[in-house]
């Protein structure tokens, strides 16, 4: 990925920077907010590390500056400022995680990949699960190079569990991201739409994608 640092303590700066290219990543470096700003405003980041404190131009308020611009780069707040409501100013003010100094490498890195992939997820235009392919631009699925026709509903339910390929997704996590229910309406809906796309996606099939893991909820996940 491509990493952006904004740390003005050249030891950590130069700690972080040795570990994160030792992981494969390529990393910029600022060493205070003015010219962190330009370089987040100008450039394409997966991830951006920003330090609270700094000369110039405060973490804090650099972070806000880039959310009214619209720059939607994932930000992990790195910080002596370890209070509660310290935490709360730093992700009210549009940053997305944060951990406080002093850190152990590993959470650091943990931390930066997993922002790194909410950054692909949300780039995503196609998804994978061995033989059925979903194209979010232009909505259409299909298994085997065939189209598989569904509606709205049956769409949205298979994108949420493609995007957990391998995972369990409960019920309850179907109906807040499919039908925004976050309370739970007694009915089958659920089942009578799983029904209805396993009948769409894996009918006639070799192998079926669309699993019932019973007591836990469901999974696509492609035969090993």
């Amino acid at each position: 990925m491509n990493v952006l640092l904004i740390e003005d303590d050249a030891e950590t700066a130069d700690y972080i920077v040795a570990g994160l290219v030792d992981q494969g990543h390529h990393v910029d470096r600022a060493d205070d907010g003015v010219n962190g700003l330009s370089l987040a405003g100008s450039a394409q980041y997966e991830v951006a590390i920003v330090d609270r404190m700094m000369p110039g131009l405060d973490g804090l308020s650099l972070v806000k500056q880039l959310r009214l611009a619209g720059v939607r780069t994932p930000i992990l707040f790195l910080t002596n400022l370890g209070g509660l409501d310290d935490r709360v100013e730093g992700l009210n003010a549009g940053g997305d995680d944060y951990l406080v100094k002093p850190f152990a490498f590993a959470e650091l890195l943990a931390r930066v990949n997993a922002l790194g992939r909410r950054t692909v997820a949300a780039t995503e235009t196609v998804l994978q699960v061995g033989d059925l392919e979903m194209d979010l631009l232009d909505r259409s699925v299909k298994r085997s190079g065939k189209p598989v026709p569904l509606q709205p509903r049956e769409f949205r339910l298979l994108e949420c569990l493609m995007r957990h390929a391998g995972r369990v997704v409960t019920r309850t996590m179907l109906l807040e991201m499919v039908w925004d229910f976050h309370f739970d309406p007694k009915t089958n809906i659920v089942e009578t739409h799983i029904s209805r796309l396993r009948a769409k996606v894996d009918r006639g099939q070799t192998h079926e994608l669309i699993h019932t893991v019973r007591g836990a909820g469901y999974s696509v996940r492609a035969p090993r």
